[in-house]
């Protein structure tokens, strides 16, 4: 798999039946190694090593719906509230951000309501806070680690 602007991780990978997999931290389970599930769980793991996230708080794949149609957030971060904090979108490193990502993670977060979005390929990583009074996004320079965003 490609190299990718975030911390190096040891992951356990395996492979069976002529495809490779990797053992998902959240879900305690391999899963198939996709362009798409590298950066989720790269990210996953710079969340929690270098945020300071606990793995209690995160969620991966979580379902939710959407005008009548089933869609799934990549990670999904909640507060000590338990209500939505970050939504992480996550796409291979060969797809590019583009307007049409954000406006995926914008339709979830007019369901979910969390304060902060982050849009990232792996190598390319775009952090906003929201501003729900002008309706538009803060772009950071980077995601508040936990303690910051959990002083409510």
């Amino acid at each position: 798999m490609i190299e990718l602007n975030l911390p190096f991780c040891n992951f356990k990978t395996k492979s069976s039946e002529n495809k490779r997999f990797i053992f998902g931290l959240i879900r305690k389970k391999y899963l198939v190694l996709t362009p798409e599930e590298w950066v989720r769980q790269h990210f996953v793991s710079y969340l929690m090593t270098h945020k300071a996230y606990p793995i209690s708080l995160i969620s991966v794949e979580k379902q939710l719906e959407i005008n009548g149609l089933k869609k799934r957030t990549d990670i999904l971060i909640f507060n000590t509230q338990g209500t939505p904090e970050i939504i992480v979108e996550c796409k291979a490193p060969s797809i590019p951000i583009t307007q049409n990502t954000f406006d995926q993670i914008a339709r979830y977060n007019l369901k979910l309501n969390a304060n902060y979005l982050i849009v990232t390929n792996g190598l390319q990583h775009f952090y906003c806070k929201m501003d729900f009074e002008n309706e538009q996004y803060i772009f950071l320079k980077d995601i508040p680690d936990y303690q910051s965003t959990n002083r409510k």
